[in-house]
């Protein structure tokens, strides 16, 4: 009877052995359960997740519910700002409202200067700097790879000709270039009674509370560093057996470039463009905090702590509330980048 368990031990260790040899796991699966073993990785990708989702419902937390912004500042601006009260005046946090037209309202961060929820404007902030993160990171992510797999596959004098050009842009100061583009779209801004094309980007400018010139501005030159990644990465893959055996059965260069290369290089690709997303966010803080991006009333981290640096000692908390949150969302990009470069690469997992 002993001898049949053992037996019986032993053929399910085999089958176990044998399912674990049949059934590899793909370098998708090890990467992801590398990931989810990273905690501070998880940890800030949860809170990113959830910053979002309070950043998309950020129209039903605030003192006028299911309106939006725009709403809430024609509402201020008719009856609050008017009615006022001096103690909602950078009113301290867990304190009511004593306007009329907020009664019962608890400014769980405390008010602002002009009796403003910080909270509201806190989580309408969030909309701006993860619209910029994101946008920004795409199309440095589809510039760059387009252009360095362009680069890295015909080689010679394309190659040449393409990363002199790159060359040429990273000798120039980007935030000083940012920051001159960013003027001039200001001034055509103010400017204003174009027709045609330029009156349209202006009217979507406005529509969007002055994102799109930010977005322009910082996605014109961010792009050269993935261009860089994308070429040498372009560059170790067209060599192999893979691209050889492609070219061989008469695949054209479109489907070595999109079925063959593209696939092989993408994951390093977003990898690092994971790690720049903080220094985008950092941007566009930047620009607010010195007048040159988005256009107030539409709330921004950088405007905040423009606004609440010079009351930084009588009330603190205006400037703490935003700088907080920025200092979090930041270093939870960086976390998370972190974690990703550390599953998508093999060394990292000691293969």
């Amino acid at each position: 009877m002993a001898v049949a368990k053992q037996s019986l031990t032993q053929t399910s260790r085999d089958r176990s052995s044998i399912d674990l040899i049949s059934r590899p796991r793909s370098p998708l699966g090890d990467a992801w359960r590398s990931l989810l073993h990273h905690r501070m990785a998880v940890a800030s990708g949860c809170f990113v997740i959830f910053l979002a989702v309070l950043a998309l419902l950020a129209d039903y937390i605030n003192p006028f519910v299911f309106q939006g912004y725009s709403d809430v500042l024609d509402k201020l601006n008719q009856t609050a700002y008017a009615k006022q009260t001096l103690q909602d005046n950078a009113a301290l946090p867990m304190s009511q409202s004593a306007n009329p037209d907020l009664e019962g309202f608890v400014y769980w961060v405390g008010a602002d200067s002009l009796g403003r929820d910080l909270l509201s404007r806190t989580l309408y902030g969030a909309r701006v700097s993860l619209s910029v993160a994101i946008t920004a990171a795409l199309v440095s992510l589809i510039i760059g790879l387009a252009y360095g797999l362009t680069s890295g596959y015909f080689g010679g004098r394309v190659d040449e000709l393409m990363m002199r050009f790159v060359d040429f842009l990273y000798g120039l100061p980007i935030i000083i270039v940012v920051i001159l583009m960013q003027v001039y779209f200001k001034a055509m801004a103010r400017r204003g009674g174009d027709e045609g094309f330029v009156g349209t980007i202006l009217s979507i400018n406005a529509a969007m509370g002055g994102m799109l010139f930010v977005f322009i501005a910082i996605g014109a030159l961010n792009w050269i560093g993935m261009a860089r990644i994308a070429r040498g990465q372009t560059l170790s893959y067209k060599q192999k057996e893979f691209v050889e055996a492609a070219r061989s059965t008469g695949s054209r260069s479109p489907r070595i470039l999109f079925s063959h290369l593209l696939p092989n290089i993408l994951g390093p690709c977003i990898v690092q463009e994971t790690l720049q997303i903080p220094g985008y966010i950092l941007l566009e803080a930047t620009l607010s905090f010195i007048g040159l991006g988005v256009d107030p009333p539409t709330p921004s981290w950088g405007i905040m702590i423009n606004e609440g640096f010079l009351a930084l000692r009588s009330s603190p908390h205006i400037i703490l509330v935003p700088a907080i949150a920025l200092v979090v969302t930041v270093l939870s990009f960086n976390f998370l980048g972190d974690g990703l470069r550390d599953a998508f690469d093999p060394r990292q997992r000691g293969a």
